[in-house]
């Protein structure tokens, strides 16, 4: 099977790191708390923004084909993934 092309995640990781590095900066340099606090909830949106353009992924694609083929065994593994995120 075929997986989605991630290269734009890829990217999106790569920023996320710039800014994780940049908070780590700010720990350093004894920068005001709240400062850093706007930082981290930035980091904190960018994560669930990945794992949204992930999961957008996973069922465009990979849940589709498999729905598709009169096989299930992706949703199953959906189901599982809202499990692990719901909480």
């Amino acid at each position: 099977m075929n997986h989605p092309d991630h290269s734009n995640e890829l990217k999106r990781i790569n920023r996320i790191i710039g800014q994780l590095e940049g908070v780590k900066r700010m720990i350093s340099d004894n920068t005001y708390c709240p400062e850093i606090l706007i930082q981290t909830k930035a980091i904190s949106s960018a994560i669930k923004s990945l794992e949204l353009s992930l999961l957008e992924a996973h069922v465009q694609h990979c849940v589709k084909n498999d729905v598709r083929n009169g096989k299930d065994k992706k949703l199953d593994e959906l189901v599982q993934i809202f499990r692990t995120r719901i909480k």
